[in-house]
Parts: C-alpha cells; sequence; structure tokens
C-alpha cells in the first residue's frame, strides 16, 4: 500500500524509526520502491545528476523531469520533491504556482522547501492548498553562499535556540516533518522531543525520528566529495568500475558479443544469395544470379 503523510506522523507515535533516500531515475526507483519508507527527488540532483558545483542552478524544469521520473517509478514508497532556488522565495504567488507544478506535474506526495520562521506564510499558504510539505531547517544548502560554506548549524546556545524555534515555526505553519541537516546530534535530539512532527536527520545524529542520505553518497558512487555524516552501504561505485573494465576488454578482444549474445538467419541459403551484392564491377554472371 502506498504510504502518505500520515505514514509518518504514525511511524513517530510508534517509536518506529524513518528512512530515506534520495532518488532521481525510474530505474533507481524500481530498485528502491518498498525497500525505504520515502524518498527525495532532491535539488542534490544539480550534483549527482547534472555536475554542478552546487545545488543553486538546478531548475523548476530539471525537479520536474526527474521527479515524474521517479514518481512513475514508486508504488509503495513516498514521494517528496524539493523545490528549487529561488521557485517559491520571490512572491507568495510563484510559490503556489510552482508548488502546484511539483504535484500536478511531477506528480509529488509532497514538497521539501528549506528555510524557518522566514518561509512559514509559503507553507502555511501550501498547506491551506492541500499541498503536503517537508520542511528543511539548520544546514540549508540553497544558503550556501549566505553560510559562507558547508558549516554545521546550531553550535552556540543562540544558534540553537534559533532552530529550535524556527522548528516550532514551520509545525506551526503546518509542515508535515523536517529535515535536520547538519546540526548537532544534542540539538537535534531536544528539537525532534519537543515536536509533534517527524524529524528526518541527515548528520543530525540517531536522535532524528528518521534519516536520509544521497544514494549515489551511501553506495560509493558520488566521488566528488564525501560529507562526514556519510556511511558507504555499499561500494557499488567500485564494482561499476570493474564492470565498465570488463566491458572494455571484452569489445576490444572480440569476447562479446559472443555466440550466446547474437542472431542467427534462419536459412544458410539465403545468406549464401546475400554474398551476391550488385555492383559496377561486379561479375555478369554474378549479376544474372540476383535477378
Amino acid at each position: 500500500m502506498k504510504k502518505t503523510v500520515c505514514t509518518f506522523r504514525e511511524m513517530k507515535e510508534r517509536g518506529e524509526k524513518i528512512s530515506m533516500l534520495t532518488c532521481y531515475d525510474y530505474s533507481t526507483a524500481r530498485l528502491m520502491d518498498g525497500h525505504v519508507d520515502a524518498v527525495l527527488v532532491g535539488d542534490s540532483l544539480g550534483n549527482t545528476m547534472l555536475g554542478y558545483p552546487d545545488t543553486l542552478s538546478v531548475t523548476m524544469e530539471d525537479m520536474i523531469t526527474f521527479g515524474r521520473a521517479v514518481s512513475r517509478g514508486m508504488q509503495e514508497t513516498f514521494v517528496v520533491i524539493d523545490m528549487p532556488f529561488m521557485s517559491y522565495q520571490a512572491s507568495m504567488e510563484q510559490a503556489m504556482i510552482n508548488a502546484g507544478r511539483l504535484m500536478k506535474e511531477g506528480r509529488a506526495q509532497a514538497v521539501k522547501l528549506e528555510g524557518g520562521a522566514s518561509v512559514c506564510p509559503q507553507i502555511k499558504a501550501m498547506t491551506t492548498a492541500g499541498i503536503p510539505v517537508m520542511a528543511h531547517i539548520g544546514l540549508t544548502p540553497q544558503s550556501v553562499n549566505a553560510f559562507g560554506g558547508n558549516r554545521v548549524q546550531g553550535k552556540s546556545e543562540e544558534a540553537a535556540r534559533q532552530l529550535i524555534e524556527d522548528a516550532l515555526a514551520v509545525q506551526e505553519a503546518g509542515a508535515f516533518s523536517v529535515v535536520l541537516e547538519c546540526i548537532p546530534a544534542e540539538l537535534a535530539a531536544v528539537i525532534t522531543a519537543k515536536l509533534d512532527i517527524p524529524t528526518i536527520g541527515i548528520g543530525g545524529g540517531t536522535g532524528c525520528d528518521g534519516q536520509i542520505l544521497v544514494y549515489q553518497d551511501m553506495l560509493g558512487m558520488f566521488t566528488d566529495f564525501k560529507p562526514k555524516f556519510v556511511k558507504h552501504f555499499g561500494n557499488i561505485g567500485e564494482e561499476m568500475t570493474k564492470a565498465f573494465d570488463a566491458y572494455n576488454e571484452e569489445v576490444k578482444g572480440g569476447l562479446f558479443p559472443d555466440d550466446a549474445h547474437s542472431f542467427h538467419m534462419g536459412h544458410p541459403e539465403t545468406l549464401e544469395r546475400l554474398y551476391y551484392v550488385k555492383s559496377s564491377d561486379a561479375p555478369k554472371e554474378e549479376e544474372r544470379k540476383l535477378g
């Protein structure tokens, strides 16, 4: 059965951890479906799929294209799609139109946007319109330039209090869950205890109600950089490079394709006739055989 926003709340109430990963394409979605509770079509696709140094260049069209590919592949797992940079900040009208596009065209079950109290008006308007919203506080990658880099947030008492206030504010605005990224584990545990909605950690320690990682990170497929919070649950990247090398060697060595991976003519006499190719310098006898 397809998971819903109610599933998240029920899991928190039962004390059951929520598992999330990012996902960006149909083939991966088919493999993930039913194996995690939710997936995020994150604007991290700017790094992992499009090769940008950050997420700022990702567009609404990018999110819709990748989002609907993932949605087509998910029969059980809950699908959240990120709202990219400047798709919800400029005006309330813009925010509502773009959130609606992700739901209608991207086939999302919920959208995610970064920010605390400053984006609560957008969260309230979206949820009032029937669009479920996942909030995101702490290290918010779309604000990387304002933060001066990817830095752990909430380490001072003042900063920690602000994050607690932001978490309570997004809950009050109607968010059904909130991502806590790169904050001290102790602070994440405090926020989780204060909220009725689930917290999803990424670099937030074990006290969160759930966890999310970029799937290429946890499979060892993305090698540009490795954040401290990433654990490799498989070395798929290494296996892929081995397979690429093996393919390359067999092609160059004439070993692939072999007979088991080839097709054959049904009648040998047909093949014999095909050798009589009509050309300007072909013998007259062969031309006659071609008819």
